[in-house]
This record gives structure tokens, sequence and C-alpha cells, in this order.
């Protein structure tokens, strides 16, 4: 008897001491990742470069493209990492109204835009007038695209998603607090920028010319993800999350 609980207890400290796996982050059937990463949380500007994984390796597609983020630069969002902070790192987090853009990984889940069809793999939605995105983090509506028209509204705050200018001429939607926690932020998009120089009140905006080409890039059955960091959680996750 003494024999046997000696040995359960060095099979138990010898599991114990085994290296924690990495968290599965970027799912294994994830073919198309876009990867954005600014200087530091409180940078505004950054880059996002496209990839494609080959043979279990992610490999670049195309050309680098410039792009601005939140006026508040990042904080950590709610998405396929979890939520908040992973492994201990820093950062702050991501609330409703902040002006942070979702740091973290995200699914990308369907495009829309002005147009009645576009050029995208994503399934898409046509913006009108009725289109909206619920901002108001006391609806039960919180954090959803939706027609206005198709339900009943208990909402004071929304993004239109047919604006006066092109900003959401062609948008993607990002899986950012997909399970609306009240507060935890809303309405996140890729989409076209003001120009360089410019911010977004929490989205990742680019020129026109790269948003179209992203868009018709992006394919559902590759389940696409984005991952967007600053650069020092970018080195600090870089092998962990398998990232190029």
């Amino acid at each position: 008897m003494r024999l046997l609980l000696a040995l359960a207890f060095i099979v138990a400290v010898s599991a114990s001491a085994q290296p924690r796996m990495a968290p599965l982050v970027i799912p294994p059937e994830a073919g198309q990742l876009v990867l954005v990463v600014t200087p530091d949380w409180a940078a505004t500007g950054g880059t996002l470069r496209r990839y494609e994984r080959r043979g279990g390796a992610w490999q670049a597609a195309g050309e680098p493209a410039e792009v601005v983020v939140g006026r508040g630069g990042l904080g950590w969002g709610r998405g396929l990492h979890g939520t908040g902070a992973p492994g201990g790192l820093g950062g702050p987090a991501k609330r409703e109204g902040d002006g942070r853009a979702p740091a973290g990984a995200f699914a990308l889940t369907e495009a829309f835009g002005y147009a009645e069809a576009a050029e995208t793999g994503l399934p898409y939605v046509a913006s009108d007038a009725d289109v909206e995105c619920v901002d108001d983090a006391a609806s039960r509506y919180y954090n959803r695209v939706l027609r206005r028209d198709s339900v009943a509204v208990d909402w004071t705050g929304h993004e239109e998603m047919r604006r006066r200018d092109d900003l959401y001429r062609l948008g993607v939607v990002v899986a950012h607090n997909a399970e609306a926690e009240p507060g935890a932020g809303s309405c996140i998009f890729l989409h076209v920028w003001r120009g360089p120089g410019s911010t977004t009140s929490g989205c990742t905006a680019m020129p026109s010319d790269a948003m179209d080409t992203v868009a018709a890039w992006l394919d559902a059955a590759e389940r696409p993800v984005l991952v967007q960091l600053p650069e020092p959680a970018y080195l600090a996750l870089k092998r962990a999350w398998g990232l190029p």
C-alpha cells in the first residue's frame, strides 16, 4: 500500500511539473489571419497584414496596409482569447464608449455595405436606412446589427449602418463581445477610414482600396480571424498563439 501511495505521489508531482499547454486561441481550422499591430496601447495607427495557412504555417498574402484604430488606442476585448488580458499580461480593458479598439483575437463573421451585393466570401448585408447596430447596453439587442423595422425598438443609442459618408461603404463585422456582455463594447468593424492620421470610436479603419482588397479576400469557409495587438503584447504572445 505504501508503495502504491508513493508511486501515485510521484506521478502527481511529475504531472504538475509539466508545462501547461498554451490555450488554443486561433482555431486549427482557421485558414485566414488578419494581423494588426500598433506600436503601443495608446497608439492610434498601425499596420495590417494578411496571412493564409499553408501546410500548417502562416504565409503572407498581399501587401501590408496602413490602418487607424480607436482614438483611445487599444484595450483588451472579449473574443477567441477569452476575456481581458491573457497570461497575466498588462493593458487596459475595452469598455463601451472608451474610444479603444479591442485587442485580442476575434472571428470575422460577415460583411456589410451600401451596394446590393459586394465582392466578398463572407455573408453580406446590404445596408439601408433601417439597418442599425445597437450600442445601448440596456437593450436586449445590444451589440447586434439588425433592421429597426423588424423588432420592437428598446434602445436609445445605435450606429447607423447607412451613413451619409463613405466610412461604411464596405465593412466587416468583428466578433468582439459576441455574448453581448452589457458595457463591454459593441459595434466593432473593419471599415473605410477618413484618412491617415484619423481615428475611430473603436473600430479599425483603412484606405478604401485596402478595404476592398480585404473584403474580397476573406472567405467564410476559411474561418477568418483578426488578431489585433500592440507590439509588446504581440511579441509576448507570438509563440503561444502561433502567430507569424
